[in-house]
């Protein structure tokens, strides 16, 4: 047996494949476990990436097709189970194809969470399968598992492609912006600009230093949430940023980083919210999942987008709701 960090990945279609992808590539996992509803997917991965382990310099990293006992001594699990929109459904982005979504993978989560569960209450349990925060409000709150170890990418990637287009406009790297969305994994994410900063420079500072147009928050949320359906149409999915969000935080996990991530989570005691429902928020992810949610100063716009927000998971959570 592998001794060092056991990442557990649910579900290895085209995100789960990547999520792996990346795990091996980090090379800070001893041991890799795959499990998926089709054995033969979750077998030829497995054999196809321990192969690859023989390509110097890779790690000679376990990677093992596994079942649900694989759980009991992980250290984290990501689970990227059930499917994804397709794209004729995705040509409405209401709440009718969420709620079509969530009728579908709601009880995937439910299953894998019961699977889960019966084996661990010490993993820290990292969710990608959309519609994100009701599958994270499900897993949360539907099963006695510690909450501060569910969580889910969130808007990382969201925030993501904020950067990068802040990054664009500006002329510089997107590792000198500071900016996040918020709210909703989806249509109704909202940018978070009032604290937004690059250099150190507030957003209206540099666009009058660079004498570039200001930045404007309905034009730029639009153009961040149009960002993932422009990949979505060209390729039919998404995957690459998904997957290399959720390793990141995975490596906070494993390193104890107290990094400051737009995770999803049950939001309780924080903006006003009493754990009616899970969306994203500043929080410091550590080898404790969520240690803490920051209190951040929201101005006019953003208090009534995130309460837009807030409403829209909440109703379609309540249409999959086990009463």
């Amino acid at each position: 047996m592998a001794h060092g960090p056991h990442l557990v990945i649910i579900g290895v279609g085209h995100v789960g494949s990547d999520v792996l992808t990346y795990a091996t590539t980090l090379g800070l996992f001893a041991r890799i476990s795959l499990i998926d509803i089709d054995q033969d997917v979750s077998k030829g991965q497995a054999l196809d990436h321990h192969q690859a382990t023989g390509v110097l310099p890779m790690l000679s990293t376990v990677v093992e097709q596994a079942d649900y006992t694989a759980c009991a001594d992980a250290d984290v699990i990501i689970v990227a189970a059930g499917p994804s929109v397709s794209p004729a459904a995705a040509e409405s982005v209401g709440t009718a194809s969420r709620n079509s979504l969530a009728e579908i993978n709601a009880p995937v989560i439910r299953q894998v969470m019961a699977g889960i569960s019966a084996h661990t209450h010490s993993a820290a349990v990292i969710l990608i399968t959309n519609p994100l925060d009701v599958n994270v409000h499900i897993a949360s709150t539907e099963f006695d598992y510690p909450r501060s170890l569910i969580f889910g990418t969130g808007t990382a990637l969201d925030s993501a492609r904020l950067r990068r287009i802040i990054a664009d406009r500006t002329g510089v790297s997107p590792d000198s912006v500071q900016a996040l969305m918020l709210g909703e994994h989806g249509a109704t994410a909202f940018p978070y600009l009032s604290h937004a900063t690059v250099g150190g420079l507030t957003l209206p500072e540099i666009s009058k230093i660079l004498d570039i147009p200001a930045f404007d928050h309905e034009e730029i949320g639009k153009a961040v949430v149009d960002a993932a359906f422009d990949v979505f149409y060209a390729k039919k999915w998404t995957s690459s940023g998904i997957a290399r969000s959720a390793i990141a935080l995975a490596r906070n996990v494993v390193l104890d980083q107290k990094a400051v991530a737009p995770v999803c989570t049950v939001a309780d005691g924080v903006l006003g919210f009493h754990g009616e429902v899970s969306l994203s928020l500043p929080a410091i992810v550590g080898a404790n999942g969520v240690e803490r949610h920051l209190e951040i100063p929201l101005d006019d716009w953003e208090t009534e987008h995130l309460t837009i927000s807030a409403e829209s998971v909440r109703r379609v959570y309540d249409s999959v709701a086990e009463h």
